[in-house]
């Protein structure tokens, strides 16, 4: 094929590395929902009649069950102070009638997946989080669809996706707007809403017939979703008094209704759940799997559930983890769950049939039953995941050429139907414990199948997204030697047998796929290698050659032991970068390292430059520290509005003295405009006004009087005016470089006082400094370099009397003549031109990428993206809006890899090479840490370590997807810059132009 250029290698980057971010989900997250199941009940007498299913959105179990001081007492209460249970009513529940434990929920920790578990009894993959957010797309079953009847209330974002996903009309939904879902206000009113329209539907039940007929059903369901404690959660963190306060109303409210419909049917047959979706953590955030928001309270009581199990001395059975000892409840014996184990429980107590895609398992301890009628609803619940087990199996029989069936149900003895014959017969002769046993075994093995024919195809697509990604690192490389060392001088080599070898290899595959049934997606992943590895084929002779010129060049040629020495460090600094998604603190090292590394060119050269190199120790000093600071932050307005003063200050003084800024920066004078001075000023103004605005919006929001809209309509306006300002510069531009990085600078300061609430504006300050002096020190080394290289050849041309030796390009054979010399980089840059790569600038790529990396992670980690803070957006977005405030959050996380892609582009034109090149190198190396997160991806272990595995890799390749787009930004930032020192003794005069061309004029 013809050969890519620019524009073709990012469209193939892009491409590419969406395809294979989408693989993660073709691996690790294939949704287990499938149809064709029989239903499974259990037989006999439901022990319940009805269902009141209670969850507190965000409660944590802790929180849930310990004293505090009374949150919100009334003015003659002398022992407020004194802690006290803020769940009086639960408690007592826990104490006398019911059952309680923690219910262990698995990652994402947010609400769609929680309350799917809760409901569905199944664990939704990853990406549902997003469709938390909107409609449920999939329909699923769940304990409503199986009801007679459900009753919900609560929020609009949750209820629809039940309501929706079952048979119609056998769901009512009751939901405030979402207006009501203010994080700024008191979301307490939520929760009493939901209380009062419950009540509303049984007092309207005493003079309509109709309902009070189809309350008086079997098999129903009340749900009752509480989101005041997750919003107040976010809003004020959940050991705030409101939090606490909040828990207190939620306990009242469930004392009122249990209490009327008690009263109101009057006949014992009320089963009660109460449970929270998911936690929360103290930075008021949740998603990830940190314990705070893995763990949820359980507290069941009423029809068919069994009494509280006490020990008189000493500890109870289930806290020997130590988390509840501060609970006051250690005489009570814990039963601890799986949240999908509340479904099983849930169809249990009413008599409907287990949800069809359920993978909970029946929590015995929690049922009054005898041991008999336990082991035979232990047996349905194993019979309903058998089914699946069965229905997956008969799909993945019907697809693959040659099955290989689970061992755990390999041969006769050992089969399914066998293993459900004995546990009938231990039941039939009364031998119950061993029933259970067996089918807690049986359970246990039909979960193992069902994960042996989730992961059946891991092997073969992790090998072909492994060689997918081999190529395209080798076959960057490949193009960037092509293009940027050679100049495009060698074309592909194809054979007829190297033609139908790749053919042959393509049509095998895709004839597999065929074979198997394989979705679209595995044809596509298919092509990836193939086409990179013909590329990398074809173009043989031009990594023969290039390997020739890099290692050949009189600028790069160094001692064995010194090329040697300079890989294992590129090796070293790459494995750090790998490190530091895990290790954050590594970066604190590495910087500290970097102190050094101007002097690794001489003392001769560190006087020379000594204020650059100084200035570069300082700012790789600040940078250090901000790795050593916590990721997960609390609001600091101290931080802020110091943070912000200092962007100002900086403005301010760039204002008044630019032109001997310049002068003593670059040796050049830069004559002013009256224009671009206003514009700037206006720049500075409006960090100025975005302290006002959010100093305006804290104070409100802490006053718990909600967000004025005249402060959100301020912030708005000077938000997007930062952002749109700054283009007025282009009426009468000055194109210099350093008043061009000043103007980005101040453009992103308003977001980075408007969008953060602690350290964040320090980071983007000293972020700003190290890129623009790691700029001019890239410069300088390299200027310093290429003189000293020039110097040697002519040396070396001296001791010939003046002929070229026979290392010059005279004796050179024809492929090393088109080696690169110093003399023809000095000569490429001085002329305008693009320059070759060389060695040298692997290490300018590697630089990018560690900057890059430090950009994401010197602010925070993969838990605080995961788990966002959202104290910074309810000053513009108060009222839960998701994807605006996420797309807030994020525009803020990339601002610093926007300032990193103008420096990078004024350093490619600095340093004379191809504005790609440096991009193209950057986004090779990067992949060799996508690729070592692919196999650092967990599918065991700690929900926590599986999903940041996970996260580390969709991150990785995300920036090198990042990379391709950052190219284009870099154009747009350094279109028409110009660079005073590359030409001594011009003077700029006007608006950055050259005094030589203002004469031509």
């Amino acid at each position: 094929m013809a050969r890519l250029g620019r524009l073709g290698f990012l469209a193939v980057a892009v491409v590419f590395h969406f395809t294979y971010i989408y693989s993660i989900f073709d691996i690790y997250f294939v949704s287990p929902i499938v149809g064709g199941m029989r239903e499974f009940s259990v037989p006999g007498e439901a022990p319940a009649r009805r269902l009141v299913l209670y969850v507190g959105d965000g409660l944590r179990a802790d929180k849930c069950f310990q004293s505090f001081p009374d949150p919100s007492p009334s003015k003659n209460d002398t022992d407020a102070l004194t802690p006290r249970p803020l769940t009086p009513f639960l408690r007592n529940k826990v104490l006398k009638e019911g059952t309680f434990g923690v219910s262990h929920t698995r990652v994402p920790t947010e609400s769609r997946p929680g309350h799917v578990a809760l409901i569905a009894g199944l664990y939704e993959d990853v990406s549902a989080v997003t469709t938390g957010w909107k409609l449920n797309p999939v329909n699923f079953d769940s304990v409503f669809n199986k009801s007679r009847h459900t009753w919900s209330w609560g929020s609009p974002d949750i209820l629809p996706m039940f309501e929706k996903g079952a048979v119609p009309g056998r769901v009512d939904a009751f939901t405030y707007g979402a207006e009501y879902e203010d994080f700024t206000s008191n979301a307490v009113e939520l929760d009493i809403w939901v209380f009062d329209r419950v009540k509303a539907l049984f007092e309207e039940a005493k003079t309509n017939p109709d309902l009070d007929a189809q309350l008086r059903q079997d098999k129903i369901v009340f749900f009752l979703h509480l989101l005041g404690l997750d919003t107040t959660g976010h809003g004020f963190r959940p050991y705030s008094k409101e939090y606490l306060h909040n828990i207190k109303i939620v306990d009242q409210g469930v004392k009122e209704i249990t209490e009327l419909i008690d009263n109101f049917y009057n006949d014992g047959k009320t089963a009660y759940v109460f449970t929270a979706d998911h936690g929360m953590s103290d930075w008021g955030s949740h998603g990830d799997g940190h314990p705070d928001n893995t763990r949820t309270p359980l507290i069941t009581w009423g029809s068919g559930i069994a009494k509280p199990v006490k020990k008189m001395l000493g500890t109870a059975p289930g806290h020997e983890d130590g988390f509840s000892a501060d609970w006051g409840l250690s005489n009570i014996q814990r039963h601890d769950v799986a949240q999908a184990d509340v479904a099983a429980l849930m169809a249990y107590l009413i008599g409907v049939p287990f949800p069809v895609n359920s993978v909970g398992e029946l929590p015995l301890s929690y049922l009054a039953a005898s041991p008999k009628v336990k082991a035979e609803a232990l047996l349905t619940n194993a019979k309903g995941i058998l089914e699946m087990y069965k229905v997956k199996e008969a799909e993945k029989k019907a697809t693959k050429l040659r099955y290989r069936p689970f061992s755990g149900f390999g041969d006769e003895t050992h089969s399914i139907e066998y293993r459900i014959a004995q546990i009938e017969t231990s039941i039939e002769k009364n031998r119950a414990s061993d029933a259970i046993a067996q089918c807690k075994e049986l359970i246990h093995l039909g979960l193992q199948g069902l994960r042996y024919l989730q992961t059946y195809d891991w092997l073969f697509l992790r090998a072909l997204v492994t060689l997918g990604y081999l190529g395209w690192i080798v076959y960057a490389v490949t193009l960037v030697i092509d293009l940027h060392v050679l100049q495009g001088s060698t074309e592909p080599q194809r054979t007829v047998v190297s033609n139908m070898g790749f053919s042959s290899a393509l049509v095998a595959l895709f004839s597999l796929l065929f074979v198997q049934k394989s979705p679209i997606t595995y044809y596509i992943y298919a092509v990836f290698p193939v086409f990179f590895w013909e590329e990398v084929f074809a173009r043989r002779n031009a990594i023969s050659r290039g390997k020739d010129i890099l290692f050949g060049s009189t600028s790069t040629k160094s001692s064995p032991a010194g090329s040697l020495l300079k890989f294992l460090g590129f090796l070293a600094l790459l494995e750090v970068l790998v490190q530091s998604y895990h290790h954050r603190e590594l970066y604190t090292i590495c910087y500290l390292l970097a102190i050094a590394w101007p002097a690794f060119y001489g003392t001769e050269f560190c006087k020379k430059h000594a204020i650059l190199v100084l200035t570069w120790m300082t700012s790789c000093a600040s940078m250090s520290v901000f790795t050593l600071l916590p990721a997960m932050k609390v609001e600091n307005p101290t931080l802020i509005f110091s943070a912000g003063v200092l962007m100002g200050a900086i403005g301010v003084m760039y204002l008044v003295f630019e032109d001997r800024i310049v002068n003593q920066l670059e040796g050049v004078t830069v004559e002013q405009s009256p224009f671009a001075r206003t514009i700037f000023g206006l720049q500075i103004g409006l960090v100025f006004l975005s302290m006002v605005v959010t100093r305006s919006g804290i104070s409100s929001i802490s006053a718990k009087q909600g967000l004025p809209i005249g402060t959100q309509i301020v912030g708005w306006l000077t938000l997007i005016a930062s952002l749109t300002v700054p283009f007025l510069h282009g009426i009468e531009p000055n194109s210099h470089y350093i008043h061009r990085l000043m103007v980005i600078f101040l453009t992103f300061s308003p977001l980075f006082i408007i969008l953060t609430i602690s350290y964040e504006g320090y980071f983007y300050i000293a972020f700003c400094v190290t890129l623009v002096t790691w700029v001019r020190l890239e410069h300088a080394i390299y200027v310093h370099t290429t003189k000293a290289a020039i110097q040697k050849t002519h040396v070396v041309k001296g001791k010939s009397n003046g002929q070229p030796s026979p290392s010059g390009r005279a004796g050179l054979t024809p492929v090393k003549q088109t080696s690169v010399t110093a003399q023809d980089q000095h000569q490429a840059v001085s002329t305008g031109q693009h320059r070759p790569l060389t060695l040298a600038d692997a290490r300018v790529a590697l630089f990018s990428l560690f900057l890059l990396q430090s950009a994401f992670f010197s602010t925070g980690n993969i838990a605080s993206v995961s788990s966002f803070s959202l104290d910074a957006v309810y000053r513009l977005i108060p009222v839960f809006d998701p994807w605006s405030q996420g797309a807030l959050l994020m525009f803020k996380i990339f601002v610093p890899f926007v300032v990193l892609s103008a420096n990078l582009g004024i350093l490619n034109h600095r340093l004379g090479v191809a504005p790609s090149a440096l991009f193209m190198i950057v986004m090779a190396i990067g992949d060799v840490l996508t690729l070592s997160f692919f196999w650092m991806v967990r599918d065991e272990g700690s929900w926590l370590d599986i999903g940041t595995s996970i996260s580390h890799f969709c991150i990785g390749s995300g920036l090198c997807v990042f990379v391709s787009g950052l190219e284009v930004v870099s154009e747009v930032f350094v279109k028409g810059v110009e660079f005073g020192d590359d030409r001594p003794g011009v003077e700029l005069v006007g608006n950055g132009t050259t005094g030589n061309d203002k004469k031509a004029n």
